[in-house]
């Protein structure tokens, strides 16, 4: 064991379960219920990216403006607190755990997820949080570059159809309407992005196994993965 630069102890036996896919697709809401089941801490890499995308646009600092991001990203402290379903995501100081699922910060965090400067920072902090503790995560690269060892590694995805219906629900929550045919565009483009940038695109890892949601249903996604980890750690 070693100490690491955040504080925490360091340990090769935390157990890692990594879930990456498309927008839509389950994996946050799934992980969330996994880490629950598990007592196991919920990563949300994704809600860390959102948080730094939403500092940008508060600061008006373009995603390419290598130089500003840079600093900007020297001066940002993300931490989690509380446990799923009621866990809190603080950015220097301030819970935006709302703030962060708006609609434009999800119109750009694909964006803010591009820079070297931004994602090899976060993946540093996030490989320290695995480190020291037993986790459940997702994101679109959480398999392949985050936790390319994680013990049990997972591709989760559904049609683009599926995956709109679902984006509606959480935007009607918010109080935002917008149309099926609207937000399967949106997530066409949001796919394109992210499997084509050039730092750490969306792909599944090789042996990482395939779940496609689009007919199973929440608790059938959930209770597959969660026994699929008790079988490892017998």
């Amino acid at each position: 064991m070693a100490v690491g630069r955040f504080g925490g102890i360091v340990s090769e036996k935390c157990m890692v379960i990594a879930i990456d896919g498309p927008a839509g697709s389950g994996k946050s809401s799934t992980a969330r219920e996994i880490a629950r089941r598990l007592g196991f801490v919920h990563l949300d890499t994704g809600a860390m990216y959102r948080a730094i995308t939403l500092k940008g646009l508060r600061a008006g600092v373009h995603y390419e403006d290598t130089a500003r991001l840079a600093a900007m990203m020297q001066s940002t402290e993300i931490r989690f607190t509380g446990t799923p379903p009621n866990m809190q995501v603080w950015m220097d100081g301030e819970d935006v755990s709302e703030a962060i699922r708006s609609d434009e910060v999800t119109r750009s965090v694909s964006d803010y997820c591009k820079p070297d400067v931004v994602r090899r920072e976060l993946v540093s902090q996030q490989r320290e949080i695995g480190a020291a503790q037993a986790v459940v995560t997702e994101g679109r690269d959480v398999t392949t570059v985050v936790f390319p060892e994680a013990e049990l590694k997972f591709f989760m995805t559904a049609s683009p159809e599926e995956r709109a219906r679902r984006r509606q629900k959480d935007f009607a929550k918010l109080g935002v309407e917008k149309s099926l045919d609207e937000l399967v565009e949106e997530i066409r483009a949001r796919d394109h992005k992210d499997s084509t940038r050039d730092h750490s695109p969306l792909r599944k890892a090789e042996d990482a196994e395939v779940i496609d949601t689009t007919r199973m249903n929440f608790e059938e996604q959930v209770s597959y993965i969660v026994d699929r980890a008790a079988t490892l750690r017998r």
